[in-house]
């Protein structure tokens, strides 16, 4: 089932001294070329740029246009779509906001994520994050732990 792709799963198929590199690539491949469409937002397309080119994270940062031309397949693709706030936005913040027991700092970056979610009705993210976790009504798969 399709659902949102966040940011790590783009970090680690860009990222190829990562342990996770080849499940994420693979999980990136299929996503692509299969019937079912799937999601980003524009803050974790955002957050792949800012992080991919920041030289305090990687030890060879991508220049900005090595990661927008790693983006162009995503962005280009029918099967990615990119997930825009709507006219219910705000009031879906307040009900999300009311269900999380400490809304702060970083967190505001995945409580959007999800306010987009339920905003668009998509009930999955694909994810090594383990904060979405928090958030009910929606399901959190890792798609680059082997499979048991």
């Amino acid at each position: 089932m399709a659902g949102v792709i966040d940011t790590n799963i783009l970090l680690y198929a860009a990222n190829r001294d990562a342990e996770e590199h080849a499940l994420a690539v693979t999980f990136l491949t299929d996503a692509g070329t299969g019937a079912e469409p799937w999601y980003f937002t524009e803050g974790i397309l955002y957050e792949f740029l800012r992080v991919t080119t920041h030289p305090r994270v990687f030890d060879r940062p991508l220049s900005w246009q090595e990661a927008m031309r790693f983006l162009s397949p995503v962005l280009q693709s029918p099967r990615f779509q990119v997930l825009q706030a709507g006219a219910e936005h705000w009031n879906i913040l307040a009900q999300v906001l009311g269900e999380v027991s400490h809304p702060a700092g970083n967190l505001f970056f995945d409580i959007r994520t999800v306010v987009l979610m339920r905003e668009h009705g998509i009930r999955e993210i694909y994810s090594a994050d383990t904060d979405f976790l928090q958030f009910s009504g929606i399901r959190v798969v890792n798609p680059l732990k082997p499979s048991a």
